[in-house]
């Protein structure tokens, strides 16, 4: 397994910091992470950084870290021993968060810096920690529509960047005129992912099954993945067809092998959204099981503020650079489509240092 390939890396930590970053985004609200600073003495001696962040989602979580500040962290580790540090103690020391899985969030902030240090006091890069390439990115768009939803957004991005795929998240809004208008707007082929939320509970974005909102978007997008359906007795009845059941990706529930282990039938796809898993070990276990069993994958972002981004984009660029990656650069979650956005494909780093995609 590829974590092994990692698992003895050495890492000193001499220091630890956080920085708070704070964010409008297209979604209309205001994105808050902590981004993590590992220092310790690089291979010519003067110190180096490792860097992560903690996309945990509530804006109180980041506050209440910034004031009471982490455990102890520094010493001599393996990666494999520094994450069983992390397991054993609580990052969440001023107060429990509101969804558990937030530590998994936080844990994985730290273990992805962790590892952006031990690589560069190896002076080497995942890559090649791995034996695996980075190979240019294909991303998708990920946008909603507003309330009343239009194609305004989508049009404005297909305006700047010709020729892109997008990801979206019908609501029951949407009516036969909507599907339409967004097919005139940019094609249905265009649309690459559907995410239905359906399987999300308790949050903002929980999206209730809703039968005739599936039979529209199935029918209107046939070539669209259907991510996250809630299966119920008015819902099920629509993915008892094999074609149908093989556009379906996963999503919310997946937080390690267990999980893809108990779905409902053999996954043909599964969205990986690193964070969720927690520790590297657990996210390496499900790749390696996942390209076992040719299950196809693509990355899923979780408006990232910092360093982040660019790792899930080079997790992409190692494991699934062909799939339709909800990753796209930072200035895609704007609230303003502005100029200049990069497009599909992401190139890698020429000269990639650490785990990062910047190279920096």
């Amino acid at each position: 397994m590829d974590y092994e390939r990692i698992a003895d890396l050495p890492v000193t930590i001499d220091e630890v910091s956080t920085d708070r970053l704070e964010r409008e985004t297209s979604s209309e609200f205001t994105r808050v992470t902590t981004e993590f600073a590992l220092s310790g003495p690089g291979p010519d001696g003067e110190a180096v950084v490792g860097r992560g962040e903690d996309v945990t989602y509530e804006t109180d979580d980041h506050d209440a870290l910034a004031e009471s500040g982490l455990p102890e962290l520094a010493g001599e580790w393996t990666i494999d021993s520094f994450s069983s540090r992390l397991a054993e103690i609580d990052l969440f020391s001023a107060g429990a968060p509101d969804r558990d899985v937030f530590r998994n969030y936080r844990r994985w902030g730290l273990e992805s810096a962790a590892l952006d240090l031990a690589l560069r006091q190896a002076d080497t890069d995942v890559a090649s920690a791995l034996g695996r390439s980075l190979d240019p990115v294909r991303f998708v768009a990920s946008t909603r529509l507003g309330e009343p939803p239009t194609t305004d957004r989508l049009e404005a991005l297909r305006e700047r960047v010709p020729g892109l795929e997008f990801k979206l998240d019908p609501i029951p809004a949407w009516d036969d005129d909507l599907v339409a208008g967004i097919d005139d707007a940019v094609g249905a082929d265009a649309i690459r992912i559907l995410d239905l939320k359906g399987r999300y509970e308790g949050t903002e974005v929980d999206v209730p099954a809703d039968r005739e909102l599936y039979e529209r978007v199935l029918e209107a997008f046939p070539n669209a993945v259907v991510e996250d359906p809630a299966l119920t007795a008015r819902t099920r009845p629509l993915f008892e067809d094999a074609d149908v059941r093989g556009r379906v990706s996963w999503d919310a529930p997946i937080h390690g092998l267990a999980d893809v282990e108990a779905l409902p039938w053999d996954p043909d796809w599964l969205n990986v959204k690193p964070s969720r898993f927690g520790s590297l070990e657990s996210l390496l276990e499900t790749l390696a099981y996942c390209e076992a069993n040719e299950i196809r994958l693509y990355g899923g972002g979780q408006f990232e503020l910092g360093v982040g981004r660019g790792q899930i984009q080079t997790l992409a660029s190692l494991y699934y650079p062909d799939g339709p990656n909800d990753i796209a650069p930072r200035a895609y979650n704007d609230p303003t489509v502005g100029d200049g956005l990069p497009a599909s494909p992401l190139e890698p780093p020429t000269e990639p240092r650490g785990f990062r995609w910047d190279g920096t």
